[in-house]
């Protein structure tokens, strides 16, 4: 990790980026991953440029975008996505110095007993950190199994987490509320109101990975501005569960920084994209993301839903 990610330059983080784009992991891994990466020697922003990608910058995101809300919303997060982690990798520069990042972190690890003791519970199949040679093995398939598994399953918690609150606000929260709460009625006001009001939303819902989707239709439908839901969509790795995990690892001091830094890095590149996009005429005029239906009805849908529930009981 110290030869293939050694510095911050445009080179090393692009290559953090490339990789955390083919990882494609859900929030949760990610954060593992990155932190991981840093304790075997990797840069830190390229680290934290590898959390990102793994999460913003992944094929299934843009897929699931295209499907619910429009190419547009995939175009605008392919290209906010990259400028997020270069304002962040700027940022970072400016406002945190890698001592103390190297000081708190070694810290923590040290109090915790060593990154790899630190590893999920299924991971331990090994009484070590192993080598590359003993992840062709026996135990090092198993344990690369397990990853998979568990990536999947945290990926569709997260999904399913995400659509049961995006019924349940677009059931129970009334139009108007979102309306007066994104400042439709104010259309210059609304467009910077959103990027910077999207990550706090995100903070406070809980949802992560590719499951914010669907609640980004639903507030996209409420009125939020094009840039808003680049942000709220940005903010999946400040979540109040993953700040936490950022204090275990890194410490409060350093969790706290890192909120700042990424919450500024989120809004600023969701205001470039709102402000482009409008330049090009590439927002939708019309509002009209389906993510639940109003009532229950019976369809083919309800039909299917039966069927195959019987098949898995």
């Amino acid at each position: 990790m110290s030869r293939l990610l050694p510095d911050d330059s445009a080179r090393t983080v692009a290559v953090a980026c490339g990789l955390g784009a083919a990882s494609s992991s859900c929030s949760y891994a990610a954060v593992a991953l990155a932190r991981s990466m840093f304790r075997k020697g990797a840069n830190f922003k390229a680290a934290m440029s590898f959390q990102f990608a793994s999460t913003n910058l992944v094929v299934e995101l843009g897929i699931l975008l295209a499907l619910l809300m429009g190419w547009q919303f995939t175009l605008a997060e392919f290209t906010g996505g990259p400028l997020m982690i270069a304002l962040m990798v700027l940022l970072f520069k400016a406002f945190l110095a890698p001592r103390i990042v190297e000081a708190r972190a070694s810290k923590r690890t040290r109090a915790s007993g060593g990154a790899w003791k630190d590893m999920p519970p299924w991971t331990r199949l090994f009484t070590k950190e192993p080598s590359g040679k003993e992840c062709f093995q026996t135990k090092g398939r198993t344990a690369i199994s397990h990853f998979s598994v568990m990536d999947w399953a945290m990926i569709w918690i997260d999904l399913g987490g995400g659509l049961l609150i995006a019924g349940a606000l677009a059931a129970w929260v009334p139009q108007h509320f979102w309306q007066a709460f994104f400042l439709q009625g104010h259309p210059i006001l609304s467009r910077l109101w959103g990027p910077l009001v999207g990550p706090i939303v995100a903070i406070v819902s809980f949802v992560c990975s590719i499951g914010n989707v669907p609640l980004a239709a639903v507030l996209w439908n409420g009125g939020i501005s094009f840039g808003g839901v680049i942000a709220f969509i940005f903010a999946d790795l400040i979540v109040i569960p993953i700040l936490d995990i950022y204090r275990k690892y890194y410490g409060l001091e350093i969790s706290v920084c890192l909120l700042g830094i990424f919450y500024l890095a989120m809004a600023a590149a969701a205001l470039v994209v709102e402000f482009v996009f409008q330049i090009f005429h590439l927002i939708p005029e019309e509002r009209k993301a389906q993510i639940v239906e109003g009532s229950i009805r019976w369809n083919y849908t309800t039909i299917l839903n039966i069927v195959f529930l019987a098949r898995a009981l």
